[in-house]
């Protein structure tokens, strides 16, 4: 009998032992969540950052990394709901994401879940919060960038390009109002568009959704109807509808955050880009370093590096004309001496 208790005694210390030792192991690697708030397809920020994600794997296949990506999909009501039930999981110690909304639901699914996880981290691209110790952000210069393309958008209305007319209008379509949108985007937009000519006016609506493609359609026709010839667009998935109007009936684009030329050529004219990509991987890198500072929020813009236009591009050498492309290059030359 003494010997049988021995034998489970030993049998228990090695199987706690054992155990201990694997979850030690585990500890060694760092789980992480890349959350996609919506789908991948059809918006250039995610996409970059999911491809950054799988371009950090190829390149340090023996990082200690387990990379997960999560689409949480159209409703957005859904986001909070869903991260919170990954989070509850225990699985995960670090998730990424790329969405100005996030600090504020990653602030709720912290308090929720602190005294569970308190180890829990978030990075969060194209957005800003400081303070929070569980929190680290970026966020883009949307100002700037959209100031660059408002101001070849000046120009190209102001033009006699041939899809041009007589009226100095240009239209920005959104698929919904939100902070960054309205406090940096919209206005840096108009702001460049009238340091070519103050009289330039913008036609602003919104879809109401980031998927609806015939509504946005349908705005793109009435505003050409109003006499717009130059637009951009935030709307994702919805932006499909833009391009079509804009390929029937003959007007120019301009492209926020990645190089579009190829989905419209001779009518997308001009790009910016954010580095959303390069960004991913330098976080990830960090993480696995461990020198990722929470609690900071940096803004990265023209100068350090993470905004710039894609001005090589035949899409854009090709269908702006020669003095069109000096005054613009004018323009970028003076606003990085800045």
């Amino acid at each position: 009998m003494k010997k049988t208790i021995v034998i489970l005694l030993l049998i228990t210390v090695f199987f706690t032992f054992g155990c201990s030792r694997k979850n030690e192991r585990a500890s060694e690697i760092i789980s992480v969540l890349v959350f996609v708030t919506g789908e991948i397809a059809g918006s250039p920020t995610y996409e970059m950052m999911v491809e950054g994600a799988n371009e950090f794997t190829r390149l340090n296949p023996n990082a200690p990394l387990d990379i997960k990506i999560y689409e949480a999909g159209r409703n957005q009501a859904m986001w909070e709901q869903q991260l919170s039930e990954l989070i509850s999981i225990g699985e995960f110690d670090v998730v990424i994401g790329s969405n100005p909304s996030l600090p504020e639901m990653c602030i709720r699914v912290a308090d929720n879940f602190g005294s569970m996880f308190p180890d829990i981290k978030f990075i969060i691209l194209d957005a800003h919060h400081e303070g929070h110790p569980q929190i680290r952000t970026y966020l883009y210069n949307q100002y700037e960038q959209a100031l660059v393309l408002g101001y070849l958008a000046g120009l190209i209305t102001t033009s006699n390009m041939p899809h041009t007319n007589n009226f100095k209008r240009i239209g920005f379509i959104a698929a919904q109002e939100y902070p960054l949108l309205v406090q940096q985007k919209v206005p840096g937009f108009i702001e460049g568009a009238k340091m070519v000519d103050p009289e330039i006016e913008l036609d602003f609506r919104v879809i109401g959704n980031w998927f609806d493609v015939t509504k946005a359609a349908e705005l793109a026709s009435a505003m050409i109807n109003a006499g717009v010839d130059v637009f951009t667009v935030n709307a994702g998935g919805a932006s499909q509808g833009l391009i079509r109007t804009a390929i029937d009936r003959g007007v120019y684009m301009v492209w926020f955050n990645s190089e579009a030329y190829h989905l419209a050529p001779g009518f997308i004219v001009g790009c910016g880009l954010v580095e959303q990509e390069r960004l991913t991987i330098e976080v990830l890198n960090d993480v696995v370093a461990g020198k990722v500072e929470y609690g900071k929020a940096d803004v990265l813009g023209i100068k350090e590096g993470y905004i710039r236009f894609l001005s090589d591009h035949a899409g854009y050498l090709d269908f702006i004309p020669t003095n069109i492309q000096e005054k613009f290059e004018e323009f970028l030359d003076n606003l990085l001496l800045k």
